[in-house]
């Protein structure tokens, strides 16, 4: 299947929020998205972006059957190891359904690694949905590693009203 990857732009916004969305709902989570549009096109896209994105297109003879070129992308910025130095994280990996097993998701992981690797970076992070056991063999098949399995840390977050009283001196 004929395909291209290549960074996203403002005009981008779009098309990442409706597959960011589209990912939630396949991991039975879209209650949780609360990121518009908006918040992509200034976070993303301004003289200091908080993230980076890779999207994958199609040639308009290969869109979907709602029209869709964009057809994955991978959400990443970059971070820092006090072990072992520049790390690069992958918020998202996301291919549309009709275009798993093509060779899309490996792809779009790759041209991250390889932005990781040009910038330095020691190791490529991210997490994965304890039931995306699809995802999870992918993932070790390209020699990854289960950091909760191995080295026994869990991935934590404070948010909302526990942020704000986390935040009070």
């Amino acid at each position: 299947m004929d395909f291209s990857v290549r960074a996203a732009n403002l005009e981008d916004s779009k098309d990442i929020a409706r597959m960011i969305m589209e990912l939630a709902e396949y991991e039975k989570l879209a209650d949780h998205v609360k990121i518009t549009q908006k918040d992509l096109e200034r976070d993303g896209f301004s003289k200091n972006p908080f993230f980076h994105v890779v999207i994958t297109e199609v040639p308009e003879q290969h869109r979907t059957k709602e029209g869709h070129t964009k057809i994955g992308y991978a959400f990443y910025y970059y971070s820092y190891s006090s072990w072992k130095g520049r790390s690069i994280y992958m918020q998202d990996l996301y291919v549309m359904p009709e275009f798993r097993g093509k060779g899309v998701g490996k792809t779009l992981m790759s041209k991250v690694a390889q932005l990781a690797l040009a910038a330095g970076c020691h190791q490529l992070n991210f997490t994965v949905a304890d039931q995306n056991k699809p995802s999870m063999d992918f993932y070790l098949s390209q020699g990854c590693f289960d950091v909760t399995a191995s080295l026994g840390y869990h991935y934590m977050c404070c948010e909302g009203k526990a942020l704000e009283h986390l935040a009070q001196p």
